[in-house]
């Protein structure tokens, strides 16, 4: 009876100490377990404008589907699909991205994001960076082992084809600068 009693007590405060964050303020802050895009203060602009803009909602597509995040995903590759419909030769990106907004489960999202960012990289390489570095990353086990690549801002591999399950497999294969 005794255990009964005190198991629900027991798991508050195991819960409440695991969830200790030193007394700093939450608000705004994201947890350490989610992934979030980088921010503009990085440095990162892409000649044209309106492909930058474009990027920017494909840094939030990747990291949905890192997460697994289908919904987050769909709300990207939506605003994707609009913005890409604006830059020159963006057609191809918007029409990978109708893909990912109608795709019934996140594995054929992060299939049709394999295409996406194949376009994406292209633009990229085509426009230029004004200043900052992107990286083009690699993911050998992608598309049923045909590969894949990415963009990233950052070095460190976050893989969008596996997610959770293989977060890190991947490597660099290029630097844009």
């Amino acid at each position: 009876m005794l255990f009964k009693i005190s198991l629900p007590v027991l798991a508050a405060i195991f819960f409440t100490a695991c969830n200790h964050n030193g007394n700093k303020p939450t608000t705004g802050t994201a947890a350490p377990e989610q992934v979030s895009a980088p921010t503009p203060a990085q440095g990162l602009q892409i000649n044209d404008d309106k492909l930058h803009a474009v990027f920017q909602q494909y840094e939030q597509l990747t990291a949905a589907l890192v997460k697994g995040d289908m919904a987050a995903a769909k709300i990207a590759a939506n605003a994707i699909q609009l913005g890409a419909g604006q830059v020159n030769n963006g057609q191809v990106v918007a029409d990978a991205a109708r893909k990912i907004t109608t795709a019934a489960d996140v594995e054929t999202q992060r299939n049709s994001f394999a295409t996406l960012s194949k376009d994406m990289i292209a633009l990229v390489k085509q426009s230029g960076l004004k200043s900052g570095a992107l990286y083009v990353d690699f993911c050998p086990m992608a598309q049923q082992d045909k590969g894949a690549h990415w963009l990233s801002r950052n070095k460190a591999i976050e893989n969008p084809y596996f997610g959770e399950q293989m977060l890190t497999c991947g490597s660099v294969q290029e630097t844009l600068q």
